[in-house]
């Protein structure tokens, strides 16, 4: 019997780390030779365009609000016209000396939008909190009441506005959506019909046209004597044109749920509603949460076009703290690039939450 032979196993290479920034990079950045030559383009781009572009906005940049000096021969970016004319483009044209009230106003409406978004918020109380907090906001910003000077919502602007827009038009086009996406499924024709007809009438104009119906339309149709304020029509408008387009994003997520679970809960004696809510909506909602997001980030920035009824918002309030002086009107690309930022950081917040609800409503298919 022969003596057995030891012979060791050869060494195998370690295995790559999957984790971390070095994997991110080699996974992403450099994973194959098209990525690779992607990225040193993407790389040489930047070289190119970034110094200069730091150079201008910040090493040669003008921080403090003298005018002159922005005038100066070498000065970069002027970022002293943001600090100059800061109250106006985030308050718009509401009282100076009562800025304090949309200040307050506007710090607990962004307060409770973030409270919503987390699950520990999600309550029996946080409607009546949205009602209270919103008869809040109207009450301080309109005044009247309480010591406090009457200010019309036509002098609202800003930041304020725009929030208020676009959380208002957003919550009431949700549960409009919802009706008209499953009406458009009906098997009744006179609801089925309708519910196609706004859709298409509503997809088949720009918002700005809807705005101008709004406002200066509608009015011409009321009695004699009979006035909706301008703000109201206006939130009417961005939140019927909004619920037009989230219907088709629902719609498609309703018609993604497979018919066979249909069939099933009505063999279980399930009613429409209750089949609707406890089987079809969950399903389908989770599908669609890219594109509900989406829609609200859309409805977000759509607000800017309320300045053509001469609600300054953000954008608007921009405009006309500059256009109204003279000395500071040149630099209207640093107050663009902030209000810029603003928006980016709103939508990249509602981009991240997006993501994060996907990833709740996805952990029941990981099991």
């Amino acid at each position: 019997m022969s003596a057995t032979t030891f012979e060791p196993i050869a060494a195998r290479p370690a295995p790559v780390k999957t984790e971390g920034l070095v994997a991110w990079i080699r996974s992403n950045l450099f994973g194959d030779w098209k990525t690779t030559v992607g990225t040193l383009l993407v790389a040489a781009v930047l070289l190119k365009v970034l110094p200069p572009f730091l150079q201008w906005a910040l090493f040669n940049a003008v921080w403090t609000a003298k005018f002159e000096l922005c005038n100066a021969e070498g000065a970069g970016a002027c970022w002293g016209v943001v600090s100059e004319k800061f109250r106006i483009i985030i308050f718009g044209r509401y009282p100076f000396e009562e800025q304090w009230r949309p200040l307050i106003s506007t710090l607990l409406l962004c307060a409770l939008l973030a409270g919503s978004c987390m699950r520990s918020f999600w309550k029996a109380w946080l409607v009546p909190l949205w009602i209270a907090v919103l008869a809040f906001f109207f009450v301080v910003m309109y005044g009247g009441v309480l010591g406090l000077s009457r200010v019309e919502t036509d002098r609202w602007g800003g930041l304020p506005l725009t929030i208020l827009l676009a959380s208002l038009s957003m919550a009431m086009a949700f549960p409009i959506a919802l009706l008209i996406a499953l009406g458009r499924r009906s098997k009744l024709p006179a609801i089925k019909t309708f519910c196609t007809i706004y859709v298409e009438l509503i997809r088949g104009v720009p918002l700005i046209s809807v705005l101008f119906m709004a406002s200066f339309m509608f009015p011409l149709l009321m009695p004699q004597g009979f006035n909706i304020d301008v703000l109201v029509r206006v939130l009417a408008g961005i939140t019927l044109f909004a619920a037009a387009y989230m219907a088709e994003v629902i719609r498609g997520g309703l018609q993604a749920v497979p018919k066979g679970q249909i069939e099933a809960a009505a063999t279980l004696g399930l009613s429409y509603w209750q089949t609707q809510r406890k089987i079809v909506l969950p399903q389908a909602l989770a599908m669609v949460v890219p594109g509900i997001m989406n829609n609200f980030i859309s409805t977000f920035k759509d607000t800017s076009l309320v300045t053509i009824v001469s609600l300054y918002e953000l954008t608007g309030a921009m405009s006309l703290a500059l256009n109204s002086d003279a000395d500071w009107r040149p630099f209207k690309i640093e107050g663009y690039l902030f209000i810029a930022l603003i928006y980016f950081g709103f939508c990249f917040a509602m981009s991240r939450y997006s993501l994060w609800i996907e990833k709740q409503v996805n952990k029941s298919k990981l099991r």
